[in-house]
């Protein structure tokens, strides 16, 4: 298996919606903010190659809404997913499948574009099947008022008329191996129902794309939980299972979100799981 990471945009959102019931001055310590109380956020996806499937982990939020839409998340920097798919060697035709960890618009949205053509919005990978789970599907499909401005129709209605949508089944707890995918799978519930958690063995290591589970280095500490979550008391005891297995077992953690830390470690100190070191991918 190769793995390669995929910037596909930076944006910035609210610390104190990132970090909900943090206090600002403990939170700033990890993610400092501008004048606006902003904090720098990345969209880093992840592309596995294994034999002759091409898979892509999360999309980043795309380009094609209204400038009065992004104007509201602050983009910056000049990455985007196109580039990096190319720059990583590799085209958007050779994309065998895109995997949505979840439906929010800033995880999906890359996955289709609008055509200057046809001025219709369609799939980016063409050739690809889309990957997530009849749960979260319906989750997002009929949302709750909490998050229905993250679920945005004009992400989804184009995976669902390419044909080329598919579900997992959630299997018993923990993480599961899917034959049909080539890697193992976690379910998480306390940030949206049946959030999908990947985990790759890669060079002898297990690597762990933990989307917004943990978001960003600063959300490491176990009661650091965004006020986005939509059952915060499930993502501690989620996150606190997951923390324990991943400092047991030594696996890195890829960060989506993180613009400043690509790949980290974690340590067991006396104020509990903590970041240990950050790596960059091709260092492993």
């Amino acid at each position: 298996m190769n793995l390669f990471s995929i910037e596909a945009g930076n944006f910035k959102l609210d610390g104190g919606a990132m970090f909900g019931v943090v206090p600002k001055a403990l939170w700033e310590r990890t993610n400092p903010s501008d004048k606006d109380n902003l904090i720098e956020m990345s969209s880093r996806c992840l592309l596995a190659e294994t034999g002759d499937r091409l898979t892509l982990i999360d999309t980043g939020m795309g380009n094609k809404q209204s400038e009065k839409f992004f104007s509201h998340y602050k983009r910056w920097g000049d990455f985007e997913l196109t580039k990096s798919i190319n720059e990583a060697g590799f085209s958007i035709d050779d994309v065998t499948d895109v995997f949505l960890t979840h439906l929010h618009f800033d995880h999906c949205g890359g996955a289709s574009f609008l055509s200057p053509e046809s001025g219709k919005i369609d799939v980016l990978f063409k050739n690809a099947c889309y990957w997530s789970n009849k749960l979260h599907w319906d989750w997002a499909t009929n949302p709750n008022q909490r998050e229905r401005a993250s679920f945005l129709k004009e992400n989804l209605s184009p995976i669902q008329k390419s044909g080329r949508l598919k579900f997992l089944e959630p299997k018993s707890s923990g993480f599961n191996y899917y034959d049909e995918l080539g890697f193992e799978v976690l379910f998480v519930d306390g940030h949206t129902e049946k959030q999908m958690i990947p985990k790759f063995k890669y060079k002898n290591k297990d690597i762990v794309f933990v989307a917004d589970l943990i978001p960003t280095v600063g959300h490491i500490p176990l009661p650091y939980l965004m006020g986005y979550d939509v059952r915060p008391l499930v993502t501690m005891q989620e996150k606190s299972l997951f923390l324990e297995s991943a400092l047991k077992n030594s696996w890195y953690l890829f960060m989506e979100h993180d613009p400043h830390n690509e790949v980290v470690c974690l340590k067991k100190t006396e104020k509990g799981i903590r970041f240990d070191e950050s790596f960059k991918l091709s260092e492993l």
